[in-house]
């Protein structure tokens, strides 16, 4: 059966309180020498069984999978996504007219560390963060289509970049279970094209559904900019909110190309649109005062705590220029999607840009990531998206 990992004395406080990681100097032994990717049983240093899960070099030595003493067969993958599933119908996203676009599996959040699931109507786009859901991907993407009714029918493995270089593993991209060319995904009865084969995470930025929609709601005859726009999520709701003109810069050609496709499937000949090929800090230093909505939506600033402050003095600058230029009565929507990045971080570099910007600024919304990327209480570092709504006078 599995191999027995033994912790320190002590070293099991964490997993009393359900945290999902194991770091390896909490390791005392293992019993044999287990493959990377192997389930492992771990144990209390006087023997007692506490945990099951992938085994992994580097940092993290063991991703739970879960605090019961169970083999990870196929049964297990599918009474797991079948309580990711429906959750996701209870939210009204999965099987929710109008709505074909939302993720299905949030690693932690979830209770399956190590891996993500965003569906676009009938195609599922599985990553894979760990040696372990590498080798499991296969009994995931069957259990993925039975537990959803074949609502889901293909799925596509997109994992070349997201697993440990040095594992070795050689993966591919590419479609484990059917195949497609329907690339229209349908979210709030908006289309976008999603780029699974080439574009940034699973191709489109599921977590800004909620606050896209919020945005909307502001939009009615202001004129809008979005910066970092990649596949224009956010002009679009604007366009259908009634903004007066939308603005989407990009430094990626790549990126306005398919902004202007998702504006062309939505809005046809529309002139109130225009996107532009530009560097932020660039375009922000020559647009003038032209905009009184704002949309900052940067790429992650810090990936790894060492680059912490040099990222919020980045937040700093870029939230320095928007409030330089936005029109009296404006809104600034606002944003990080870096995990080293605290709500607390986040918000002190946004108050000195403001400061430093002499400018009267309420805080109208505190935003963050939604319910189908949920965050284990247990597990607090799953909250990474943080942002504010702000009014500037």
């Amino acid at each position: 059966m599995y191999k027995n990992l033994y912790l320190k004395k002590g070293k099991e406080e964490s997993l009393k309180r359900f945290h999902p990681w194991i770091f390896s100097g909490a390791v005392l032994r293992i019993e044999g020498e287990p493959e990377e990717g192997e389930v492992v049983r771990v144990l209390t240093s006087d023997g007692n069984f506490i945990a099951v899960g992938y085994w992994q070099i580097g940092s993290i030595a063991v991703r739970v999978l879960d605090f019961e003493d169970r083999v990870i067969d196929a049964a297990y993958w599918e009474q797991r996504l079948c309580v990711a599933y429906e959750l996701r119908k209870a939210l009204g996203l999965a099987g929710c007219e109008g709505n074909d676009t939302y993720r299905l599996v949030h690693g932690e959040g979830d209770g399956l560390p190590g891996l993500v699931v965003d569906v676009y109507g009938r195609t599922a786009v599985m990553q894979a963060h760990s040696v372990g859901m590498h080798l499991s991907r296969h009994d995931i993407a069957r259990a993925i289509v039975k537990v959803t009714g074949e609502a889901v029918a293909n799925i596509y493995y997109k994992s070349e970049t997201t697993l440990p270089y040095k594992a070795d593993l050689g993966p591919e991209n590419g479609f484990i279970i059917g195949s497609s060319t329907e690339n229209v995904a349908t979210e709030n009865r908006l289309k976008f094209y999603i780029d699974w084969l080439k574009g940034q995470k699973t191709g489109f930025f599921v977590d800004q559904r909620d606050n896209r929609s919020l945005l909307e709601r502001y939009a009615s005859g202001r004129s809008v900019l979005n910066m970092f726009c990649y596949t224009g999520g956010f002009s679009v709701y604007a366009m259908r909110g009634g903004a007066a003109l939308v603005h989407s810069v990009d430094s990626s050609a790549k990126a306005i190309d398919l902004t202007n496709a998702n504006m062309a499937l939505n809005f046809p000949g529309d002139s109130r649109h225009e996107a532009f090929v530009e560097d932020a800090f660039k375009y922000l230093d020559t647009m003038g005062d032209r905009y009184d909505l704002i949309i900052l939506d940067p790429p992650a600033f810090a990936k790894h705590k060492d680059s912490l402050r040099q990222a919020l003095k980045g937040y700093t600058r870029l939230n320095a220029k928007a409030f330089e230029k936005i029109r009296p009565g404006g809104i600034l929507f606002t944003f990080s999607c870096s995990q080293v990045v605290s709500k607390d971080h986040f918000r002190m570099a946004v108050f000195t840009a403001a400061a430093q910007s002499g400018r009267r600024v309420r805080i109208l919304h505190q935003l963050h990531q939604p319910a189908d990327h949920p965050i284990n209480i247990y597990h607090p570092e799953g909250e990474y998206l943080k942002g504010l709504v702000l009014y500037v006078e």
